[in-house]
């Protein structure tokens, strides 16, 4: 079984998502689990990992909603307000649902990373969420990764996960060997916390930024050096496969995005370690109840 744990489904209007722009036809339209479903079953995914796209409390009822209505939706990474004095009521009423497994907030957007991490409301806040062994993925730019470890370092009772392998700007390592040095030796630091894995996921658009047109060699070439780095330093039993649909298709297809990671994985990895690599750590890490039949 393969599981993705890395997708976002909206129903698009433009206030919403304000980062959408004009130049972004493909994802300014509803983006739901019926859409990337083929595309799925022909890459041999049995399972998706539903993950936030908007900071706003109705954005965990409406991914637990499709979790309801479509079983392949596996877990449901919501948002939460960890400043919010309704904080407690809100987890007892999502905790309700068996396919609430975390939550994740856009941190890579606050104008000041270092000032969020160290604020005791989000200490405090994150820590009840560990408390009831709920995962919080972490996204950040790879300028960010210190704050990121600030933050994971603090936090070590239950999973943390690392979105995107950090997010490495792909576009300026042609122009300088020192940015990618930087994001090498943060991730290191960030991987030697055990209770951090790492998803592989979200590095097309990272590589790549010329809608329409298809990747590289170059371009696969730098996502490929990026997943053995993840394996050196994370190792086989903290890795997860995430596509990053919709987003995704900004660069490339779904069939695209999961044959990158499938090449990859046939090369470099055993048996067991893929075993790992595309379901296991995600039902270890998310606690991930599957189904009784294949989807």
């Amino acid at each position: 079984m393969k599981i993705d744990t890395h997708q976002h489904y909206w129903h698009y209007r433009a206030e919403d998502f304000p980062w959408i722009s004009d130049g972004m036809p493909v994802l300014q339209q509803d983006c739901l689990p019926g859409d990337v479903e083929g595309a799925l079953r022909l890459a041999g995914i049995g399972g998706v990992v539903a993950v936030q796209a908007r900071s706003t409390p109705q954005e965990t009822d409406f991914l637990l909603q499709m979790a309801a209505q479509h079983p392949q939706v596996l877990g449901v990474v919501g948002w939460i307000d960890l400043l919010s004095a309704e904080m407690d009521g809100s987890l007892e009423r999502w905790c309700a649902h068996p396919a609430l497994k975390g939550f994740r907030h856009i941190l890579q957007d606050e104008p000041q990373v270092q000032d969020w991490v160290a604020a005791p409301g989000v200490q405090r806040g994150l820590a009840a969420l560990q408390k009831r062994e709920l995962v919080y993925d972490v996204l950040v730019f790879d300028h960010q990764l210190p704050s990121a470890l600030a933050l994971c370092a603090r936090h070590a009772d239950h999973w943390l996960v690392l979105d995107h392998v950090g997010k490495p700007a792909l576009r300026d390592w042609a122009r300088s060997n020192e940015v990618a040095c930087h994001w090498r030796r943060n991730l290191g630091q960030l991987a030697a916390l055990p209770h951090v894995m790492c998803k592989l996921s979200g590095l097309v658009t990272e590589a790549h930024q010329a809608p329409g047109s298809a990747l590289s060699h170059s371009d696969e070439k730098k996502i490929w050096a990026c997943f053995d780095h993840a394996l050196e330093v994370f190792g086989p039993q903290r890795l997860m496969y995430g596509s990053d649909w919709p987003v995704c298709q900004l660069i490339a297809p779904y069939d695209a995005v999961h044959g990158l990671a499938q090449t990859w994985a046939n090369t470099t990895l055993s048996a067991a370690e893929q075993a790992a690599f595309w379901s296991g750590n995600a039902i270890r890490c998310y606690g991930l109840n599957l189904p009784a039949t294949p989807l």
